[in-house]
């Protein structure tokens, strides 16, 4: 059987969840312990990196841990094996287990945690609660012989440039004449040196993502037949690829906030929740943010919400939120669980269609520290 570099199942992770997409300043997000090159067959998904997770990806025969929540999420000052924190690492190292941790990327990443979230919670509709990442568009108009220009076009969608919404390989082309005396010491694909050359040639223009410039430029540089390639770059302003954190959509149909917050605790798998609001408002737009959202209230009540759904609400904000009629239902932070199943599901498709031998592995264990008597 072929051996997966744990390097290609992360390449193909950020492909949905790249780093970039982090919206909390120095997110210790990406490898954390241990390295990734190394050959890996089995993975476990959590939320969290805990004893009893790591014994079960020992008995699970584990080489690599992808965590939601960051295992060594302050500077470390000291790696001490004497304290639970340290031995938590040392059985990593000891163990070979490398552990990624896909902190508010994957919240922000489509597809991610408070996408999954919305789609435990039937919300329809849905709209980015708060935006936090873009990207400018970029236009390359580049000159090439009329003979080479259906080859050019199609190395440039291939790079990626030219996809406009739900469309790919998008392109114009303007013909024209082009002009150049080649001096001593040039190499011209067509015409002589000392002399004015005219080639009949086409402005092929596309538009890509700023993202993908080098990657887009290097295809156009090395498929082009002339020594010199001539070729215009602007930025646009334009933008595309907005992502953010936190989902706002609507129920199918209003419910009161009491039945709402049952309806979270059956679709969230909840024991118990906290409320803030009367509970015979009616409420039908939804807004959620997994994790702690305390930031979020006023983004959520701006944006139309009648509820926001959110974890580690703090006493004032819950105060200031009841004042300014915005109904909040807490489940807790742990319901990011959902992502466990999320990611399982996400990456298995992803390496079937690379045809990556990789197996992923939901962990079972349940890492709530609270307890509802």
């Amino acid at each position: 059987m072929k051996s997966v570099n744990g390097n290609e199942i992360i390449q193909l992770f950020e492909s949905w969840s790249p780093k970039k997409y982090a919206c909390m300043p120095n997110d210790p997000i990406g490898l954390a312990i241990g390295t990734l090159n190394k050959p890996i067959s089995n993975v476990l998904v959590t939320l969290d990196v805990t004893h009893e997770v790591v014994d079960e990806a020992i008995a699970q025969g584990c080489e690599l841990i992808i965590a939601h929540h960051p295992p060594i999420f302050m500077k470390l000052s000291n790696l001490r094996t004497d304290n639970p924190q340290g031995a938590l690492y040392e059985k990593c190292l000891k163990n070979d287990i490398a552990v990624y941790a896909a902190h508010t990327n994957l919240d922000v990443a489509p597809g991610g945690v408070n996408d999954l979230l919305a789609d435990a919670l039937k919300l329809e509709n849905r709209q980015i609660l708060d935006h936090s990442y873009d990207e400018h568009m970029m236009k390359l108009a580049v000159f090439v012989p009329t003979t080479e220009s259906e080859a050019m076009r199609e190395v440039l969608a291939k790079a990626g440039a030219g996809r406009i919404g739900n469309y790919e390989a998008c392109s114009y082309t303007l013909a024209g004449e082009g002009r150049f005396r080649a001096l001593d010491g040039a190499n011209p694909t067509v015409g002589e040196v000392g002399e004015l050359h005219v080639e009949r040639e086409e402005k092929v223009e596309v538009v890509f993502p700023s993202s993908i410039k080098n990657k887009v430029l290097k295809a156009m540089l090395n498929a082009h037949s002339y020594e010199e390639p001539a070729y215009d770059l602007m930025a646009m302003e334009i933008k595309t690829n907005e992502q953010g954190l936190g989902r706002i959509g609507k129920l199918k149909e209003p419910m009161t906030l009491k039945e709402f917050a049952e309806f979270v605790k059956v679709q969230l798998d909840v024991p118990a929740l906290r409320v803030v609001g009367p509970l015979d408002r009616s409420v039908q737009k939804v807004a959620v943010v997994g994790g702690d959202g305390n930031k979020y209230i006023k983004t959520a009540k701006f944006a139309g919400a009648d509820v926001f759904v959110t974890g580690d609400i703090g006493f004032h904000m819950a105060q200031d939120a009841e004042v300014n009629g915005l109904s909040i239902v807490d489940p807790g932070h742990h319901v990011e669980k959902v992502m466990i199943k999320g990611v399982a599901d996400k990456m298995t498709q992803l390496c079937a269609v690379k045809k990556l031998p990789v197996t992923f592995i939901e962990s079972n264990v349940h890492t709530e520290p609270f307890k509802f008597i």
